[in-house]
Parts: C-alpha cells; sequence; structure tokens
C-alpha cells in the first residue's frame, strides 16, 4: 500500500496529476521530460569528479568513454534511489533509465566535448521547456507545478511521465485502487483550483 511523507507517491502523483490532466499535455511532457534529464547529466559531465577519482574507462563501438564520478553521477543515483523507495517495480525501471541516460549522456559528451556539448543542450533545453510550457498555456490551461513546488516538480516529473505511460499501455499501478485512489485526489485539486481561478475572475 501507500507510504508516507516523502514516500508517499499517491501523493506526489496526485499533485502533479492535478497539473497534467490534459491528454495533450501529457504527450508532450512524455516527450519532452527524458530529454530534459539526459541533456541535464549531458553539461554536467563536464564537471569535475569528486575527490579526484579516477574515471571509468571503456571501449564502445570502437569510442572510449570515460564514466565520471561526478555531480552527473550523484544526481542520476539519488533520482533513481528515489524512485525505486517510492515503487520497487516501477521504480526499478526508472532506475534503469536514469543508468542509461548516465552512461549515455557521458558518451555523447565524451564524443562532443564542451564547446559542441553545451549548444546541443541548450537548443535541447529551450526546445523541450518551451512545448512544455505552451502544453500547460494551450492546452492545459494552468500554469506549470514548478511554479508551486519547484523540486517536487522537478524531482517527480521523469517518474510521473514512465508511470502514464506504464498505466496507459499496459494497466499498471502501484498496488490496487492506486489509479482510482490518485484520480480522485487529482479530481478534488482541479475542481478546488477552478473555483479560486472563478472567484479571482469574478471579483
Amino acid at each position: 500500500m501507500g507510504k508516507f511523507g516523502l514516500f508517499d507517491l499517491e501523493n506526489h502523483f496526485a499533485f502533479y496529476g492535478a497539473y497534467h490532466s490534459n491528454p495533450v499535455n501529457i504527450a508532450i511532457h512524455v516527450l519532452f521530460i527524458w530529454p530534459i534529464f539526459f541533456s541535464t547529466l549531458l553539461i554536467l559531465y563536464f564537471i569535475p569528479p569528486f575527490f579526484n577519482l579516477p574515471n571509468l574507462e571503456f571501449s564502445l563501438w570502437g569510442n572510449h568513454v570515460f564514466l565520471v564520478w561526478n555531480v552527473g553521477f550523484l544526481v542520476a543515483l539519488i533520482y533513481a534511489i528515489f524512485y525505486v523507495t517510492l515503487d520497487f517495480k516501477a521504480g526499478s525501471l526508472a532506475a534503469l533509465l536514469c543508468a542509461i541516460c548516465w552512461v549515455s549522456s557521458s558518451f555523447v559528451a565524451s564524443l562532443l566535448g564542451l564547446s559542441l556539448a553545451w549548444k546541443v543542450v541548450l537548443v535541447v533545453q529551450l526546445v523541450c521547456w518551451t512545448g512544455q510550457f505552451v502544453g500547460h498555456g494551450v492546452f492545459e490551461k494552468r500554469a506549470p507545478s514548478l511554479l508551486d513546488d519547484l523540486v517536487q516538480a522537478l524531482v517527480m516529473a521523469p517518474f510521473f511521465v514512465l508511470l502514464e505511460a506504464l498505466q496507459t499501455l499496459f494497466g499498471y499501478e502501484s498496488y490496487p485502487g492506486f489509479h482510482s485512489r490518485v484520480q480522485a485526489k487529482i479530481d478534488a485539486d482541479i475542481k478546488e483550483w477552478q473555483e479560486r481561478k472563478w472567484k479571482v475572475d469574478v471579483m
């Protein structure tokens, strides 16, 4: 069943879901969230390693790849561990995706070099963030959740879109009744927001 506090997936999902109920906006986030995570790790690759730890080197398709034990690795690790604690099955898949993003972003970064990588990251971030703001402004017609809780929105976003995809494609639930309980909370939050908005509009 559900957990409490920081590890309460039900409340996390309901909070994020209340800002992402429109199917088009959800699809936009599914498309853009993980590229934001990937490109963030890509630019973090160039931060020096902790305590001068040696890099892990291996060859991939004839190219030397260096895995750097730095902030990028720490971010991927924290996200991965947090997702597993929220939901072991889906969280393990999310953790695997975090690991894949870290390794593959390291590969891309080592190929591009900093002078080109930051330009690629800038374009990806601009496109992806613009797409999401369009999704909220045009389709959701509600400000992004990051304006109310920046950390929660940024941390939960990759896991949210993964759970959305798993639920839509395979009917996955973290536990029996999870989807209906979350949907009830989302509906209540949206109703409360609409009532507040209506009061502001008529004043």
